[in-house]
């Protein structure tokens, strides 16, 4: 295969990590996510993540069961050092160089993000992981992940999904009469609250004409698929 971008970014929620248990981190699926990882990285493509903190702690869920909405952010935040620590281990058990730059200034186990730093490390070959959300409560793994994809320029935005392969117009869970897009545009997807990602960080892709994909990431080669250009899941663009 042959890479179809030179930069993208991977966001991955922490609740995938979790693997079966739906908490705490499976050193089976994080091995596995890696070893996809790195088959990304053999075609010659930049790659950064952006990893949630949702199996150890949920900032919203915490919030709506009373808890100071700012308060509970944060800690979502510091479960999203915890995943990418974790995950960096695994990426480096592959053979990959790889960096944790935290929106959160944590120095013992993190660099601090500095935009710049990050590219330099993905100039390097580097994977980079991004950690500590945007570093603000109220505000997404998913606001933060296409942030840092404008802010790095990277090409697209791959959201990797847990067993869902695609944008639906009705809960395929529930609705066995539930259709998968294809292909849709920023505005459809705000206009009908599809389920893409948070509607402020599908403002900033469409503001910022940043491409992204929903797809499955537990079918193995869907990843190595998308980054060689391969229709996989639901492209979201004008």
């Amino acid at each position: 295969m042959k890479a179809a971008y030179r930069r993208l970014l991977i966001k991955l929620s922490g609740g995938q990590l979790a693997g079966e248990n739906g908490f705490g981190i499976s050193p089976t699926v994080i091995a596995r996510t890696a070893a996809q990882i790195r088959e990304v990285h053999e075609l010659g493509i930049q790659i950064c993540v952006v990893v949630g903190g949702g199996n150890i702690i949920r900032g919203i869920t915490a919030a709506d069961q009373g808890m100071d909405r700012a308060i509970a952010d944060y800690m979502g935040m510091m479960a999203s050092v915890i995943n990418a620590l974790a995950l960096q281990d695994a990426l480096e058990k592959e053979g990959l160089d790889t960096r944790v730059l935290s929106a959160i200034e944590i120095k013992t186990v993190a660099e601090s993000y500095i935009r710049r730093r990050a590219i330099r490390h993905l100039e390097k070959g580097r994977v980079v992981v991004f950690a500590g959300g945007t570093g603000n409560p109220y505000f997404t793994t998913d606001t933060a992940a296409v942030l840092r994809a404008a802010e790095i320029q990277a090409e697209i935005v791959l959201m990797a999904k847990q067993g869902v392969d695609g944008v639906y117009d009705a809960d395929p869970n529930t609705d066995s009469d539930a259709k998968r897009y294809a292909q849709v545009t920023y505005e459809e997807a705000l206009v009908k609250n599809l389920r893409v990602m948070d509607q402020t960080a599908l403002a900033l892709c469409r503001e910022n004409q940043l491409p992204v994909v929903v797809f499955d990431m537990e079918v193995a080669g869907n990843l190595r698929s998308l980054a060689a250009g391969k229709a996989v899941g639901t492209r979201v663009e004008d």
